[in-house]
């Protein structure tokens, strides 16, 4: 019987994973479309109808061309150092709160932070052992705005903590019933959300890939599917990023259309404000980080604390 449940575990965790790479590929073609449309252009629309088989057709492309590599690179960090950072975005989605049949356990956000953090030293890794200095200057920048924007991040998610006492991802659901978490604490869901885009490496803080001064950031030296993989993990922990906002915020998680809405609709403000807005100054991002979301975070905190101690 315990066989039977693992085997069924396994089963859903690769039905799960099959499910993400294809929201990533369609999620790729919507950026495009979205873009395409706010710069007055098509985007995609020749394969398929609409366009609908391109991600597909980059896919194939990316991973039949040749993988080529530098003679001075670290190579077996090189290589794999994407691979781990496909893997290690692919598995915060384990702990995603289904009722049934998954991985879900009381110390979900604690795990969720672990592979955000370790998320870090593929990036770091992956520019140091290209070899290059551009690759070594966006690694750099990545990691260090990544940690920057982690600790604020981590400050923010402690006043949602705060205020129900665990850690486990179901219990949002049943804690937002009445009035989402998004208006309780209005100003520090508007941090996250900046937050969240910083961590993810995106407009207007994509410094790592700063094209007009460092080419294309830590991945410069990869080609073929060493550049997919690096693609994929970025656009999935786009994807769980928006999923773990909707849980938090705005309502938790429950299998319904709206559910789904909520989530594409934060998908979506990623490419809206890649749209929108230009890149921001590098100093000024570690400004923001250190000097504004910081105090405040800390401060929201303890005013969520001194709320929970005066109401118990």
């Amino acid at each position: 019987m315990l066989l039977y449940d693992i085997y069924l575990v396994i089963i859903g965790l690769l039905i799960l994973i099959i499910g993400v790479l294809i929201g990533v590929a369609f999620l790729t073609l919507l950026e495009r479309k979205v873009l395409g449309y706010i710069q007055i252009r098509k985007g995609p629309n020749k394969l398929g109808v609409l366009g609908i088989l391109q991600p597909f057709s980059d896919a194939i492309k990316l991973f039949t061309k040749e993988q080529i590599y530098p003679n001075f690179s670290n190579y077996i960090m090189y290589y794999f150092s994407p691979v781990v950072g496909f893997i290690l975005s692919l598995l915060i989605w384990m702990v995603i709160p289904y009722y049934f049949n998954l991985i879900s356990f009381n110390l979900g956000i604690l795990f969720i932070l672990c592979c955000l953090s370790l998320g870090v030293y593929t990036v770091m890794v992956a520019g140091w052992s290209s070899n290059s200095n551009y690759a070594l200057l966006g690694g750099l920048r990545a990691v260090a705005q990544t940690i920057s924007y982690e600790v604020s991040l981590a400050m923010i998610l402690l006043s949602s903590i705060i205020l129900i006492m665990e850690y486990n991802l179901i219990s949002y659901m049943m804690y937002q019933n009445i009035i989402w978490f998004m208006f309780l604490m209005f100003p520090l869901s508007l941090c996250w959300v900046s937050s969240m885009l910083a961590e993810t490496n995106r407009t207007p803080f994509d410094f790592a890939e700063g094209e007009s001064e460092l080419v294309s950031g830590f991945n410069v030296e990869y080609s073929s599917g060493g550049f997919a993989l690096i693609f994929l993990a970025e656009y999935s922990s786009i994807l769980f990023m928006s999923l773990f906002f909707v849980i938090i915020y705005m309502g938790g998680f429950n299998l319904s259309l709206m559910f789904y809405l909520k989530l594409v609709f934060i998908s979506f403000l990623f490419i809206w404000v890649r749209g929108t807005l230009p890149r921001y100054r590098y100093d000024k991002l570690m400004y923001l980080a250190w000097k504004s979301y910081l105090p405040v975070s800390l401060n929201f905190m303890l005013f969520f604390l001194g709320l929970k101690i005066f109401l118990m």
